[in-house]
This record gives structure tokens, sequence and C-alpha cells, in this order.
């Protein structure tokens, strides 16, 4: 999973009618960049602007309000651009941009404020600490700006706050299953404050500061900590438990939000980038589910396990030649997959990204509810490396016949490769460098653990075995996702599918089963991309003949950035006509 947020909306002037339509086009992307820039300071640490590090952005119910106005006159002054004197990469730009407006208008329609500004997964308990992690802090300036956002956090609590307020008026609260765990998560928060990530920078300054520079910002950071930050936290978490976990509703699926069953409609839509119906959906993932379990029974018995397919999972969760029992065992694991991936990537790309890939620990709190492993992108500068974020908490949910998959979905060739080449690919706008779409981002990255056969990985039969369990939890998504928000599944009923379909351990099923009833739909976007992947690399192949070249062919799947899979198809399509006509 790729932990990324994007906000895009500003106000521009009238375009000059002597400008052409490319110079409006290119005077519009900059300014709706730098509009995001201002008013998304996390979002401009994340992706290397560091001009507005002191700062945080507007988290109020009146904010979201501001951002949606801006979406529509976005929309507007787009469509006074002659899109019939556009072509090429601008054309396809102008496509997206409109795509990506008119899909936020939309969202809003439905709730025009932050449907969930905190969660088990999502929120400042998560997003600062790792805000804190993508913050630069070589000298005293980067520090001061540091201290200015530990100033703002406040502030940007009671936004929160008055987003869950909003919430309750209006009828969209989250499930109580899932926000149960929060208040939890924010003691903990605060009970580890002075040792928390957000401390950390305290503890290894540079050298290059004065000592008595070093002992001023050091005295002024802990104070903001224990007398600023720590009250906000209390504050937010004394107002989840007394007043909005009470409000939360006992239902889990997003038809029993208003106009639930159209706003599920739509989160299908925005996050497969089809059109299909959550019924359809559900029905391919039934016929996945089958047809992998089918491969997992062969790859059972090349192991010669001679007991039942359940036994097989059961002996695969609890036999301790399966686990490490040391973190950084663990870690130099994952590490040790990247680097025989990398040795292979020259045999299937032809143009690699240069910038790096490491491996680090997620965040203590809240890790036991959190995924195996996430990615989180460096900057195209280079100054941060991406990270292949692993869970080390609970060592025995975290299996060794999982690591080959899971490491080459969210390093390389998977997430990382993916972002880092679009970052670094020259002449696109920002918004396309560090755009993201689920059915895409996360497609891709399913694609890629199926070039792990071809890579040299998954010769050993557990490994494989993982591999196609990978897969068949993400097609097992696909029906739990759609039986939850659709088709009136019970929480139970879905983890109960979850432990008898796939071999995941039963606690990171429940885990992801919260998952998706706080983010509906989201699962989906991961087999729905892998399959359209696939069948245009099949296409490829069928209409190339020898012609066909998977170097390029991977290229030409990333090199335009992250796109729907409509228009995804639609480029490959072209490289398909392009690559018949060469000798």
């Amino acid at each position: 999973m790729c932990k990324i947020l994007f906000l895009f909306a500003f106000l521009v002037a009238p375009f000059s009618h002597a400008a052409t339509p490319q110079q409006q086009l290119n005077t519009l992307f900059d300014s709706d960049w730098q509009w995001s820039m201002r008013h998304s300071p996390e979002f401009a640490t994340e992706v290397g602007d560091n001009r507005y590090n002191d700062r945080l952005s507007d988290s109020s119910p009146a904010a979201s309000l501001v951002a949606n106005a801006h979406q529509e006159q976005m929309l507007a002054q787009a469509k006074l651009i002659d899109r019939s004197k556009l072509s090429g990469q601008e054309l396809l730009s102008y496509d997206l941009f409109i795509y990506e407006k008119q899909k936020n208008i939309q969202a809003a329609k439905f709730y025009p404020y932050n449907a969930e500004p905190i969660s088990q997964l999502s929120g400042v308990q998560f997003e600062f600490p790792q805000l804190v992690a993508q913050t630069p802090f070589n000298n005293a300036k980067d520090y001061r700006n540091y201290l200015g956002r530990l100033r703002a956090l406040p502030k940007y609590v009671d936004g929160v706050i008055a987003q869950l307020q909003q919430g309750v008026a209006s009828g969209w609260v989250a499930p109580k299953v899932t926000m149960s765990v929060v208040p939890g998560q924010l003691q903990e928060f605060v009970a580890k404050i002075d040792s928390s990530p957000l401390a950390a920078p305290f503890a290894d300054m540079p050298a290059t500061i004065a000592p008595a520079q070093r002992a001023s910002l050091t005295r002024e950071g802990k104070q903001l900590l224990q007398h600023s930050v720590a009250p906000a936290i209390n504050k937010l978490e004394a107002y989840i438990r007394t007043s909005y976990l009470p409000a939360c509703r006992d239902s889990i699926a997003a038809s029993s939000l208003p106009g639930g069953a159209a706003y599920y409609a739509y989160k299908v839509r925005e996050n497969t980038t089809t059109n299909m119906t959550p019924q359809e959906i559900h029905q391919i993932g039934l016929q996945e589910v089958a047809r992998i379990q089918g491969e997992m029974q062969q790859v059972m018995r090349q192991t010669g396990f001679k007991g039942t397919f359940a036994e097989f999972i059961t002996f695969l969760n609890t036999d301790p030649r399966f686990y490490y029992t040391k973190p950084e065992d663990l870690l130099a694991g994952y590490k040790a997959i990247i680097k025989q991936s990398a040795a292979q990537l020259p045999h299937f790309f032809a143009d690699i990204p240069r910038a790096p890939v490491d491996v680090k620990p997620v965040p203590e709190v809240g890790a036991e509810n959190q995924a195996g492993a996430y990615y989180e992108p460096g900057t195209p500068d280079g100054s941060r490396p991406g990270y292949f974020v692993a869970n080390l908490s609970k060592l025995d949910s975290r299996p060794k016949w999982e690591m080959e998959t899971l490491t080459l979905h969210e390093s390389i060739p998977g997430h990382h490769l993916q972002t880092a080449r679009a970052q670094e690919i020259k002449g696109l706008p920002d918004f396309r460098r560090f755009g993201w779409y689920v059915a895409f981002g996360e497609g891709w990255a399913l694609y890629a653990e199926s070039l792990g056969g071809e890579m040299g990985f998954y010769t050993d039969p557990y490994s494989k075995f993982g591999h196609l369990n990978d897969e068949l939890f993400r097609a097992a998504r696909l029906v739990v996702d759609t039986g939850i928000h659709a088709l009136g599944w019970t929480r139970q009923q879905a983890i109960d599918y979850m432990n008898v379909n796939t071999a995941n351990p039963p606690h990171d099923n429940q885990v992801e089963i919260d998952r998706y009833i706080m983010d509906p739909g989201q699962a989906l976007g991961y087999k729905i991309g892998q399959l359209k992947i696939k069948a245009l690399r099949e296409k490829a192949q069928h209409e190339l003949g020898d012609k066909f070249d998977l170097r390029y062919f991977n290229n030409a799947v990333i090199d335009n950035g992250a796109l729907p899979l409509e228009m995804l198809e639609a480029q490959i399509d072209g490289w398909i006509a392009k690559q018949a006509l060469v000798n």
C-alpha cells in the first residue's frame, strides 16, 4: 500500500487572450501546483518542496468548502482552453486534469467535508510522525520550521474535532467497530511522546548548529511537545472517547451512510477507474478466488504435505521455521530481497529510475493495526530515498513465505520503481509526476509481484504459495469489500470468509477487514488494475509477436505517470501500433 495524499485546487487569473492553448495549459498546471503546495504543506514536504515546512494545512470544515469551490473554478478555467489545439502529452495532461477535477467535484456532492479525518489507520497519530520522518533537519532553520509545525498542531487538531462534529451533525460518522481503537492509539501517542519520532530530531542534532542554539532549540521543542502537542492530542482523545465514539454508527456498510448506495458506487468507480458495478466485481472475485486456490492446491502437493488445505494453512501460520524471532533479522531479510530484485531490473525495464529505496520499521504507535508493510515515496532530488516500511510488531504474524511477494510489491519493481520513474520523467507537469490512482498504482504493484517468477523468485514452494496467497488475498478483497458495502455482509462474515479462503494469519484478516470497512472500495483497485495490465501485456504479445519486448512494454505502462485504466489502455494501444511499424 502506498501512502500518498493529494489536494489540488486554486484560483487563477483569467487567461491572456494572446496566450496559446499550450501556454494557457502550462499556466493552469503551474498555478494549480503552487496552490496545492501552499495549502497542503504536508504534501509539499512529502514531494521535497520545503518552502512551507513551518506550517500545517487548514483542517477546518470551512477550508474544505473553500477547496471545493476552487475545484469548480479550476474545471471552469480548464474548459476555456481549446482542446482541439492540443496533442500528444499536452492533450493527455489536459484530459487527465479534467478527469481529476470532475472526480473531486462529484465526491464533494456526496459530502463536502472530510468524511473521516481520523481512523484506526490514518490521522495525526500516524501522519505527523510520518511527516517528521520526511522533514529535513540539516540546520537551525529546519528546526525552527519544525517548531512552527509543533506550534500549529493544536489548531490542526481543533480542525479535526470540528470535522468530526460536522460528521455527527450530518450523519457521516465512522463505524464504531473501527473507531473504537483510536482513543487507545492517541493515549499511547501521548504516553510515548518523549521517545517518539516527534522527539527524535532533538536527540541527534547536526554538529554544525552552535551548542547554545542546539540547547535552545531542544528546550523549546520539548516544551512544545509537553505543553502544546500532548494537551492537543489529549483533547482530541477525550472528544472521540466521550462524544464522537458514542455517536458512531453500529453499521459497517458505506451503503448505510446518507445516499450510501450511490456513494459506494462512486467509490467503486473512483478506486477502479472503471464503470463496473459492485455485483460484477464480486463475481470476478469469486472466479479469481477459485482459480488461484486451484493453483495453491498444486503447490501444496509439491511440498509433500499430506493433510488438508485447511491443515496446511494452520501449519504455515504456526510452524516456527516460517518466522523470525528478531526484528533486525526480518529487516535484513527484506533488504536482501531488494538487492536481488535490483540486480534483475535491466532484464525487465529499458529505463530504470536512479532513486534508491531503503527499509525502515513502521512506527510503534498503532503498528498492530497496520498492514505488514507499506511504501513511502522519496524525493526527486534524492535528498530522501523511498522507503519500504516494514511492520515489526507481532513477528509471529509476519511469515517468511510472504516476504518475497510483499517486497516486490512495495519496493522494486513495484511501488518504488513506478513512483520514482514518474518523478524522474522530464516534461510532465508536476500533478502527473506525483499523481496517484489506486487501480494503476496498486494494480502495477500486483503486476510487479507476478514478474517475480520470471525474475528468479518463488523457487521455494512455500514462497510460491505465499505469492499465490497474496494474489488470492487481493481476489478475496473483491468479494468481501463488495459483500460488506453492497451485499449486506456482517463484519464476522467477512472475517470468516478471509480465514477460510486465504492463508493469512487470523489477526491480519481482522485488521484487513476493518481497513475495508473504514475505506470503502479502496481494496478493489488492486486486483482490477492487475487484471487490466496483464490483459494489456497479453494483447501486446499477441499483436506484436516477435516484435514484443517486455522491457519496453513495462516502461510503456509506467512512463506516463499514473493513469486511469481507460487512459492507460489507450496509451498502450498507441504504443502497440508504433511498435508494429518498427522494422
